[in-house]
Protein backbone atom coordinates (compact mmCIF):
# COMPACT_ATOMS: atom_id res chain seq x y z
CA UNK A 1 0.00 0.00 0.00
CA UNK A 2 0.94 3.40 -0.72
CA UNK A 3 -0.20 6.66 0.69
CA UNK A 4 -0.04 10.13 0.54
CA UNK A 5 -1.68 11.68 3.14
CA UNK A 6 -1.04 15.68 1.64
CA UNK A 7 -2.22 16.76 -1.42
CA UNK A 8 -3.88 19.88 -2.60
CA UNK A 9 -6.08 20.83 -5.62
CA UNK A 10 -7.30 23.40 -7.20
CA UNK A 11 -10.27 24.79 -4.30
CA UNK A 12 -6.66 26.08 -2.73
CA UNK A 13 -3.70 26.40 -4.30
CA UNK A 14 -3.10 23.26 -6.14
CA UNK A 15 -2.99 23.17 -10.02
CA UNK A 16 -5.03 19.61 -10.33
CA UNK A 17 -8.91 19.04 -9.79
CA UNK A 18 -10.53 16.31 -7.81
CA UNK A 19 -10.97 14.04 -10.38
CA UNK A 20 -7.39 14.13 -12.35
CA UNK A 21 -5.42 14.12 -8.50
CA UNK A 22 -7.13 10.67 -8.10
CA UNK A 23 -6.79 9.52 -11.34
CA UNK A 24 -2.59 10.61 -10.96
CA UNK A 25 -3.13 8.49 -7.70
CA UNK A 26 -4.48 5.16 -9.58
CA UNK A 27 -1.77 5.59 -12.29
CA UNK A 28 1.15 5.53 -9.32
CA UNK A 29 0.21 3.21 -7.38
CA UNK A 30 -1.60 5.18 -4.70
CA UNK A 31 -3.80 3.86 -2.54
CA UNK A 32 -4.89 6.02 -0.13
CA UNK A 33 -4.93 10.00 0.08
CA UNK A 34 -5.80 13.02 1.86
CA UNK A 35 -6.94 16.07 0.36
CA UNK A 36 -5.86 18.52 2.49
CA UNK A 37 -6.90 22.04 0.73
CA UNK A 38 -6.14 24.95 3.34
CA UNK A 39 -9.22 25.63 5.04
CA UNK A 40 -11.45 23.99 2.95
CA UNK A 41 -13.74 20.97 3.14
CA UNK A 42 -15.51 21.74 -0.05
CA UNK A 43 -13.83 18.34 -2.15
CA UNK A 44 -13.72 16.13 0.61
CA UNK A 45 -17.34 14.56 -0.02
CA UNK A 46 -16.84 14.71 -4.09
CA UNK A 47 -12.99 12.94 -4.16
CA UNK A 48 -14.45 10.36 -1.55
CA UNK A 49 -17.13 9.77 -4.19
CA UNK A 50 -14.30 10.04 -7.23
CA UNK A 51 -11.86 7.80 -5.20
CA UNK A 52 -14.16 4.50 -4.79
CA UNK A 53 -14.94 4.57 -8.85
CA UNK A 54 -11.17 3.94 -8.95
CA UNK A 55 -10.45 1.86 -5.96
CA UNK A 56 -8.83 4.94 -4.05
CA UNK A 57 -9.08 5.53 -0.58
CA UNK A 58 -9.46 9.26 0.56
CA UNK A 59 -9.10 9.76 3.76
CA UNK A 60 -11.72 13.07 4.83
CA UNK A 61 -9.40 15.84 5.89
CA UNK A 62 -8.22 20.19 5.67
CA UNK A 63 -5.35 22.14 6.37
CA UNK A 64 -5.62 24.95 8.81
CA UNK A 65 -3.23 28.28 9.15
CA UNK A 66 -2.28 29.23 12.48
CA UNK A 67 -0.18 32.28 14.07
CA UNK A 68 2.30 30.85 16.58
CA UNK A 69 2.12 34.24 18.39
CA UNK A 70 4.93 33.17 20.86
CA UNK A 71 7.53 32.35 18.29
CA UNK A 72 5.97 35.01 16.04
CA UNK A 73 5.62 31.92 13.35
CA UNK A 74 3.29 30.47 11.35
CA UNK A 75 2.14 27.25 11.66
CA UNK A 76 -0.13 24.87 10.02
CA UNK A 77 -2.82 22.17 11.45
CA UNK A 78 -3.38 18.87 9.71
CA UNK A 79 -6.89 17.62 10.80
CA UNK A 80 -7.92 14.15 9.85
CA UNK A 81 -11.36 12.40 9.96
CA UNK A 82 -13.99 14.67 11.84
CA UNK A 83 -16.89 12.85 12.86
CA UNK A 84 -18.35 16.30 13.25
CA UNK A 85 -17.07 18.15 9.67
CA UNK A 86 -19.69 20.83 9.74
CA UNK A 87 -18.27 22.28 13.44
CA UNK A 88 -15.46 23.35 10.91
CA UNK A 89 -17.02 25.33 8.83
CA UNK A 90 -16.93 28.69 10.67
CA UNK A 91 -13.34 28.26 10.97
CA UNK A 92 -13.01 27.24 7.15
CA UNK A 93 -15.05 30.63 6.82
CA UNK A 94 -12.79 32.92 8.94
CA UNK A 95 -9.38 31.71 7.76
CA UNK A 96 -10.41 32.02 4.17
CA UNK A 97 -11.35 35.41 5.02
CA UNK A 98 -8.35 36.48 6.98
CA UNK A 99 -6.54 34.86 3.49
CA UNK A 100 -9.27 36.42 0.78
CA UNK A 101 -8.40 40.05 2.60
CA UNK A 102 -4.57 39.44 2.19
CA UNK A 103 -4.73 38.14 -1.19
CA UNK A 104 -6.85 41.18 -2.88
CA UNK A 105 -4.25 43.46 -1.20
CA UNK A 106 -0.93 41.51 -2.38
CA UNK A 107 -2.78 41.65 -5.83
CA UNK A 108 -4.02 45.39 -5.55
CA UNK A 109 0.05 46.29 -4.69
CA UNK A 110 1.20 43.82 -7.55
CA UNK A 111 -1.59 45.52 -9.92
CA UNK A 112 0.41 48.25 -9.32
CA UNK A 113 3.77 47.63 -9.86
CA UNK A 114 2.72 46.21 -13.19
CA UNK A 115 0.19 46.63 -15.53
CA UNK A 116 -1.58 43.59 -14.71
CA UNK A 117 -5.65 43.92 -14.03
CA UNK A 118 -7.30 42.70 -10.88
CA UNK A 119 -9.56 41.23 -12.93
CA UNK A 120 -7.25 38.64 -15.00
CA UNK A 121 -5.48 37.82 -11.43
CA UNK A 122 -8.74 36.93 -10.42
CA UNK A 123 -8.77 35.01 -13.64
CA UNK A 124 -5.67 32.81 -12.69
CA UNK A 125 -7.52 31.64 -9.08
CA UNK A 126 -10.16 30.54 -10.92
CA UNK A 127 -11.74 27.89 -9.47
CA UNK A 128 -9.81 28.14 -6.23
CA UNK A 129 -11.49 29.50 -2.92
CA UNK A 130 -8.68 32.36 -2.62
CA UNK A 131 -6.55 34.53 -3.96
CA UNK A 132 -3.38 32.57 -3.91
CA UNK A 133 0.51 33.95 -4.02
CA UNK A 134 1.10 31.39 -6.65
CA UNK A 135 -2.44 32.91 -8.65
CA UNK A 136 -0.73 36.19 -8.61
CA UNK A 137 2.45 34.92 -10.26
CA UNK A 138 0.57 32.86 -13.22
CA UNK A 139 -1.02 35.92 -14.05
CA UNK A 140 2.46 37.50 -13.86
CA UNK A 141 4.59 34.29 -16.12
CA UNK A 142 1.26 34.80 -18.53
CA UNK A 143 1.96 38.56 -19.38
CA UNK A 144 5.55 37.82 -19.71
CA UNK A 145 7.15 38.88 -16.55
CA UNK A 146 8.96 35.96 -15.45
CA UNK A 147 8.90 32.02 -17.11
CA UNK A 148 8.69 30.41 -13.52
CA UNK A 149 6.04 30.93 -10.45
CA UNK A 150 9.12 30.77 -7.92
CA UNK A 151 12.13 32.68 -9.23
CA UNK A 152 13.91 35.64 -8.32
CA UNK A 153 10.29 37.72 -8.96
CA UNK A 154 8.82 35.19 -6.76
CA UNK A 155 11.54 36.49 -4.24
CA UNK A 156 11.54 39.92 -4.58
CA UNK A 157 7.60 40.01 -4.26
CA UNK A 158 6.54 37.90 -1.79
CA UNK A 159 10.21 37.14 0.92
CA UNK A 160 10.74 39.20 4.10
CA UNK A 161 13.78 40.36 3.21
CA UNK A 162 12.79 42.22 0.31
CA UNK A 163 12.43 45.98 -0.05
CA UNK A 164 9.83 45.50 -2.50
CA UNK A 165 8.21 43.05 -1.77
CA UNK A 166 4.19 42.91 -1.72
CA UNK A 167 3.98 41.01 1.67
CA UNK A 168 0.40 41.36 4.41
CA UNK A 169 0.63 39.73 7.83
CA UNK A 170 -2.17 37.67 8.61
CA UNK A 171 -3.23 36.70 12.40
CA UNK A 172 -5.09 33.46 12.05
CA UNK A 173 -5.75 31.85 15.59
CA UNK A 174 -3.20 30.26 17.82
CA UNK A 175 -2.30 26.49 16.91
CA UNK A 176 -4.05 25.57 20.52
CA UNK A 177 -7.21 27.26 19.49
CA UNK A 178 -6.94 25.34 16.47
CA UNK A 179 -6.32 21.73 17.53
CA UNK A 180 -9.65 22.62 20.38
CA UNK A 181 -11.78 23.15 17.31
CA UNK A 182 -10.53 19.57 15.51
CA UNK A 183 -11.08 17.94 18.58
CA UNK A 184 -14.84 19.59 19.12
CA UNK A 185 -15.55 17.93 15.35
CA UNK A 186 -13.95 14.79 16.62
CA UNK A 187 -11.11 15.32 14.41
CA UNK A 188 -7.17 14.22 14.89
CA UNK A 189 -4.84 16.87 15.13
CA UNK A 190 -1.42 16.73 13.41
CA UNK A 191 1.32 19.45 13.20
CA UNK A 192 2.22 19.36 9.21
CA UNK A 193 5.86 19.79 8.17
CA UNK A 194 7.85 21.16 11.43
CA UNK A 195 10.43 21.71 9.25
CA UNK A 196 8.91 24.30 6.98
CA UNK A 197 8.08 27.20 9.55
CA UNK A 198 10.65 25.70 11.90
CA UNK A 199 8.16 24.29 14.21
CA UNK A 200 9.93 22.10 16.25
CA UNK A 201 9.89 24.47 19.82
CA UNK A 202 6.00 24.45 19.36
CA UNK A 203 5.66 20.80 18.40
CA UNK A 204 7.70 19.49 21.23
CA UNK A 205 5.30 22.05 23.75
CA UNK A 206 2.56 20.74 22.05
CA UNK A 207 3.36 17.16 22.46
CA UNK A 208 4.40 17.91 25.78
CA UNK A 209 0.54 19.64 27.30
CA UNK A 210 -0.89 16.07 25.41
CA UNK A 211 -2.83 18.62 23.08
CA UNK A 212 -1.80 17.37 20.29
CA UNK A 213 -2.55 13.84 18.25
CA UNK A 214 0.29 13.25 15.55
CA UNK A 215 2.96 15.18 13.56
CA UNK A 216 3.70 14.41 9.79
CA UNK A 217 7.00 13.64 9.95
CA UNK A 218 7.66 12.46 6.14
CA UNK A 219 7.44 15.89 4.52
CA UNK A 220 9.99 17.38 1.48
CA UNK A 221 11.06 19.84 4.10
CA UNK A 222 11.98 17.74 7.14
CA UNK A 223 15.44 16.55 6.66
CA UNK A 224 16.38 12.65 7.78
CA UNK A 225 17.46 14.36 10.99
CA UNK A 226 14.44 15.89 11.99
CA UNK A 227 12.58 12.86 10.44
CA UNK A 228 14.43 10.81 12.89
CA UNK A 229 13.57 13.40 16.33
CA UNK A 230 10.04 13.49 15.10
CA UNK A 231 9.69 9.83 15.28
CA UNK A 232 11.39 9.86 18.49
CA UNK A 233 9.05 11.99 20.28
CA UNK A 234 6.06 10.67 18.25
CA UNK A 235 7.21 7.06 19.83
CA UNK A 236 7.54 8.40 23.35
CA UNK A 237 4.38 10.65 23.43
CA UNK A 238 2.16 8.25 21.40
CA UNK A 239 1.24 10.20 18.95
CA UNK A 240 0.08 9.13 15.48
CA UNK A 241 2.59 9.50 12.19
CA UNK A 242 1.81 10.94 8.88
CA UNK A 243 3.16 11.98 5.91
CA UNK A 244 2.53 13.56 2.32
CA UNK A 245 4.44 14.94 -0.68
CA UNK A 246 2.32 18.45 -0.10
CA UNK A 247 1.61 17.57 -3.61
CA UNK A 248 0.21 21.45 -5.72
CA UNK A 249 0.88 20.44 -9.24
CA UNK A 250 2.69 22.69 -11.40
CA UNK A 251 2.58 24.72 -8.28
CA UNK A 252 4.84 23.26 -6.17
CA UNK A 253 8.07 24.53 -5.56
CA UNK A 254 10.26 21.65 -6.80
CA UNK A 255 9.65 18.22 -8.44
CA UNK A 256 7.69 15.71 -5.62
CA UNK A 257 5.79 13.08 -6.85
CA UNK A 258 2.67 12.19 -5.70
CA UNK A 259 3.03 9.29 -2.46
CA UNK A 260 6.97 10.09 -2.42
CA UNK A 261 6.54 10.82 1.25
CA UNK A 262 4.01 9.03 2.11
CA UNK A 263 3.77 6.78 5.52
CA UNK A 264 4.05 3.36 6.15
CA UNK A 265 0.93 0.71 5.85
CA UNK A 266 1.22 0.35 10.04
CA UNK A 267 1.28 4.04 10.14
CA UNK A 268 -1.64 4.74 8.07
CA UNK A 269 -3.68 1.53 9.64
CA UNK A 270 -2.57 3.59 13.49
CA UNK A 271 -3.86 6.66 12.00
CA UNK A 272 -7.38 5.14 10.99
CA UNK A 273 -7.68 3.57 14.24
CA UNK A 274 -6.72 6.12 16.92
CA UNK A 275 -9.51 7.38 17.67
CA UNK A 276 -10.78 4.13 18.81
CA UNK A 277 -7.57 3.58 20.69
CA UNK A 278 -8.61 6.48 22.24
CA UNK A 279 -11.58 6.40 23.39
CA UNK A 280 -10.78 2.70 25.04
CA UNK A 281 -8.01 4.42 26.99
CA UNK A 282 -10.44 6.86 28.37
CA UNK A 283 -12.87 4.48 29.75
CA UNK A 284 -10.20 2.45 31.32
CA UNK A 285 -9.56 6.11 33.35
CA UNK A 286 -12.42 6.48 34.12
CA UNK A 287 -13.60 3.04 35.27
CA UNK A 288 -10.25 3.41 37.36
CA UNK A 289 -11.16 6.54 38.53
CA UNK A 290 -14.56 5.18 39.41
CA UNK A 291 -12.97 2.04 41.33
CA UNK A 292 -11.03 4.57 43.93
Amino acid sequence: MKADLHCHTKLSDGTMGIDDLIVLAKNSGVTTIAVTDHDCQAGTVRAEIIGRRYGITVIPAVEFSATDSKRGSKAHILCYLPDRPERLEGLCKSNSLLRKRAGQLMAAKVARKFPVSMDFIVKCCQGSTNIFKQHIMQALMECGYTTSIFGDLYKMLFTKESRMNVLMDVTYPEPEEIIDAIHEAGGIAVLAHPGFYDNFELFEELAESGKLDGVEVYHPENTPEQQEKLLKIAKKKGLVVTGGSDFHGAFNAYPVKLGEYGPSEDEVAALMSYKAKKRRKQKKLEAAAAAE
